[in-house]
């Protein structure tokens, strides 16, 4: 997991072997996003606003599971 700057999302990581992508958020919740492509971790990394790009490409598209 690594820290991010935002005031939604605290820390993300990503496995490239399993495409799961998990996301810790302020609040204290962390899921795991299934089947999420490389290119989508890597736009999420690199967006101006982790938070923006989380609600426009990740949030509601992918299946996920609450995992702490």
């Amino acid at each position: 997991m690594q820290p991010v700057a935002s005031s939604d999302l605290s820390s993300v990581g990503y496995d490239a072997q399993t495409g799961t992508l998990y996301i810790s958020f302020h609040s204290g919740s962390t899921y795991a996003y299934d089947h999420v492509p490389s290119i989508v971790y890597n736009g999420l990394m690199s967006a101006p606003s982790h938070g923006k790009y989380f609600h426009a490409y990740i949030k509601g598209r992918y299946s996920y599971r609450r995992i702490g």
